[in-house]
């Protein structure tokens, strides 16, 4: 399905659709863009109507330079939806992306069904200097990329993939993992579509700073599948478990691998995915 371009709260997005059946909208994590999900859509739309986007600042989307807040995007996908003519949908974030999903979730739950939160947190639970540290190393990755695209590239896997799938990655860029990515291949979509630059960087952390729903999570009704990995060195286990702990109908898997489990596990995370969306 080509890309499409709509003018929706003053910002001009950039999505796709794929697939029919019942609507399912997959955000992406920081600075990241849609072509993540392009493993999951593949299966995934084989039974559903799945919605990719790139989120303010990223992507193909527009990047605004004045700062805009977890609301903000999610009024985007309210917009995008109503635009699309969806009534409701299930929703699933990954990391930054779950954060906006715990937001649509609280702001509008009439227009939810089923939720997906995936290595996500309730707040950010850094200090001012541990939020300045993480502003830190988010420009000197934008600053590297521009440097030495590869080997910022190879930095950056190495934090979100478990050691020995990494190394294996690494020995071999042109693996094809579960007979459907390389590492040659994601390094190609880090440098075509990962747009997003300082001052997105910046935007982006400024929403992830006012993030905060953690005496809402009870407010939290939709049936939701909380997913985290054993090995995650972005965001700790402890993060998935308390949102399991608050929100009422919640149920916790944890994957062994790290925070780009669904690369990883593939397979089996379009498995327990679909499992949980089909019933």
């Amino acid at each position: 399905m080509a890309e499409e371009f709509v003018e929706i709260n003053n910002i001009r997005i950039c999505y796709q659709v794929h697939g029919d059946g019942y609507p399912v909208v997959l955000l992406h994590g920081f600075a990241m863009y849609k072509e993540f999900w392009k493993w999951q859509v593949k299966e995934l739309s084989k039974e559903f109507k799945i919605i990719t986007l790139d989120i303010r600042g990223c992507g193909k989307t527009e990047h605004p330079i004045k700062p805009y807040s977890m609301d903000d995007i999610a009024d985007d996908i309210k917009a995008l939806i109503d635009y699309l003519n969806l009534d409701k949908i299930h929703l699933a974030g990954h990391s930054f992306g779950g954060m906006i999903a715990q937001h649509f979730a609280l702001k509008y739950p009439n227009r939810l069904n089923k939720l997906i939160l995936m290595s996500t947190f309730a707040n950010l639970p850094l200090s001012k200097s541990g939020l300045e540290m993480y502003k830190r190393s988010q420009l000197s990755f934008y600053e590297a990329k521009v440097k030495d695209p590869s080997k910022a590239f190879w930095d950056k896997m190495k934090q979100r993939f478990s050691r020995n799938f990494f190394k294996e990655m690494n020995q071999n860029p042109g693996k094809l993992f579960h007979n459907m990515f390389s590492a040659n291949e994601l390094m190609n979509l880090e440098e075509t579509e990962g747009t997003s630059k300082p001052q997105d960087i910046l935007n982006l952390i400024n929403a992830i700073t006012h993030h905060d729903t953690t005496n809402r999570l009870h407010e939290i009704k939709s049936e939701t599948l909380i997913l985290a990995a054993a090995k995650d060195r972005i965001v700790p286990k402890l993060a998935s478990e308390f949102l399991d702990e608050k929100i009422p109908n919640s149920k916790l898997f944890v994957f062994n691998s790290s925070h780009f489990f669904m690369l990883e596990e593939a397979p089996h995370f379009n498995l327990e995915v679909l499992n949980f969306l089909r019933h």
